[in-house]
């Protein structure tokens, strides 16, 4: 149902799962001297252990062939280098997609986090036809929430609000969340399809 590969101009996005993430390659950067500052602001926490890393990546594997999210580890095209990971949870009831990513430090504030957004919607609407796209973010992460605002206006969006206690963390923090939404129909008259995305459907 979902594309194994989606490019663009900077960044190749590959279905994520044991064959194409290495376990312990994943790790490092999950239990890595940055973990909890990349982790800081999504509802994710630090691995502790190789096997929770194994089971994430099984979960990315049993999500996606179910349909319920397409999970990709994001890398640079020409090195391979991994970057982080990017993902579209679907509510197929209520024709809703609703993103997330994480980046390793290193490749903070160089763009990656719109560039993903924007392929990752032109597949929500392009691809799968879904009505409505619906970004949530922490309130408190400033830099992400500017991130977002941008990629939301330049697709015709808007912001909603905030929902106080709308953000569950895996360690039970609560936090408040930012709400962004963008239709199809509002990303169809801002921009449209993306020429700079390509799909793959399966990997090489």
């Amino acid at each position: 149902m979902f594309p194994a590969v989606v490019e663009t101009d900077r960044l190749r996005l590959e279905r994520a799962g044991r064959d194409t993430v290495g376990v312990r390659e994943l790790y490092r950067v999950a239990s890595g001297e940055d973990a909890a500052e990349t982790f800081e602001h999504v509802p994710f926490s630090p691995h502790e252990t190789p096997k929770e890393t194994f089971d994430f990546l099984r979960g990315c594997e049993e999500r996606w062939a179910e349909a319920e999210s397409a999970e990709y580890a994001i890398r640079l095209p020409d090195t391979g280098e991994f970057v982080g990971v990017g993902a579209l949870e679907f509510d197929w009831d209520r024709d809703v997609a609703e993103p997330g990513i994480w980046l390793r430090k290193p490749f903070w504030g160089r763009g990656y986090s719109v560039e993903r957004a924007r392929a990752l919607l032109t597949l929500a609407f392009d691809r799968l036809d879904v009505g409505l796209v619906a970004v949530g973010v922490a309130a408190g992460n400033e830099k992400s929430r500017r991130a977002v605002e941008k990629y939301v206006a330049d697709a015709g969006g808007r912001f909603e609000g905030v929902v106080r206690r709308g953000l569950p963390f895996t360690d039970g923090d609560v936090r408040d969340e930012a709400r962004y939404t963008v239709s199809q129909a509002e990303w169809r008259d801002a921009c449209g399809a993306d020429d700079s995305v390509t799909f793959v459907e399966t990997l090489p």
